[in-house]
């Protein structure tokens, strides 16, 4: 596995570990870019895989929550947009 998928993987599971960690999270695109220090359009794909893998959902006002219930999304091979940090 490249370094780059490594990376990718660990931000993942961190991203997760948040929201599962604090049921209610409750974040913007804004303070997500600041909580996990990504820049924004690698917060943005990280957060659209998890909206459309049903983990988070997108409310009215553009803050994302956990879908409650949601399993965590399991790393790997998928294609998908890298997640660099800032």
């Amino acid at each position: 596995m490249a370094p780059e998928q490594i990376r990718d993987d660990e931000v993942l599971r961190r991203v997760q570990g948040e929201f599962l960690e604090m049921p209610g999270l409750r974040l913007t695109h804004a303070q997500a870019r600041r909580l996990w220090g990504l820049d924004a359009s690698s917060c943005e794909a990280l957060l659209e895989a998890l909206v459309d893998a049903k983990f988070l959902f997108q409310t009215r006002d553009g803050a994302y929550m956990r879908v409650e219930h949601a399993a965590p999304v399991k790393a790997g091979p998928q294609p998908r947009t890298k997640v660099a940090a800032a």
